[in-house]
């Protein structure tokens, strides 16, 4: 589902209807206007992005998107190559990092799943030709009115969580995939009313 709002505010910024999650604070503003729904090809942004929703399992989003920028210095900029090679003084590292989410099981995650992206690498030629297939290779476009009528996970999510699981992949539940598959644009979740739809639309 879409980022839960931090705050309530109105829907109207700047002359502007959004999706109304976005509102909370200026930092999602930002996000939803430049960012969220945009169809990624990019290997790295696509793995950082699995790594981010991850790490987001049980907190807010308003919470690791205060912390990305930590966390791409902590994951060298999520380099995959690099992660996977992260050892028990690593981990060590990462947990007496203040400015990421110190929870040891994620963590290990995030190098395990640097390890797997490597391989989906290796047989599918890259990580943005795995995933987009699971779309057919172009975005879903709805026609949403309201965040009642989002949900929080999809057949096409389903069957994304179990191949990365099946893949090696850890913390990527179908829920954290819908999320995923939204952040990305292998969805188009703009409510009909916000300004993005019709713009993110048109890059498909």
């Amino acid at each position: 589902m879409p980022p839960r709002p931090a705050a309530e505010h109105p829907r109207e910024t700047a002359g502007r209807k959004r999706c109304p999650w976005s509102l909370g604070s200026p930092e999602y503003v930002r996000y939803h206007d430049e960012e969220w729904g945009l169809p990624v090809h990019d290997d790295r942004v696509l793995f950082e992005f699995l790594i981010l929703e991850g790490a987001q399992a049980g907190l807010a989003w308003s919470t690791i998107l205060a912390k990305r920028e930590n966390y791409r210095r902590a994951f060298d900029g999520f380099d995959a190559a690099r992660m996977a090679r992260y050892g028990a003084r690593d981990v060590t590292r990462l947990m007496a990092d203040a400015g990421i989410v110190s929870n040891r099981l994620k963590i290990r995650a995030a190098i395990e799943n640097a390890q797997a992206a490597l391989a989906i690498v290796e047989r599918h030629g890259s990580l943005d030709a795995y995933l987009w297939r699971f779309v057919d290779g172009r975005p879903l476009q709805h026609r949403r009115r309201s965040l009642r009528q989002v949900p929080a996970r999809t057949g096409v999510s389903d069957a994304l969580s179990k191949d990365l699981r099946q893949n090696g992949f850890r913390f990527v539940g179908s829920t954290i995939c819908y999320a995923f598959m939204q952040a990305v644009g292998m969805v188009n979740d703009h409510l009909v009313t916000c300004f993005r739809h019709r713009e993110v639309a048109s890059l498909q």
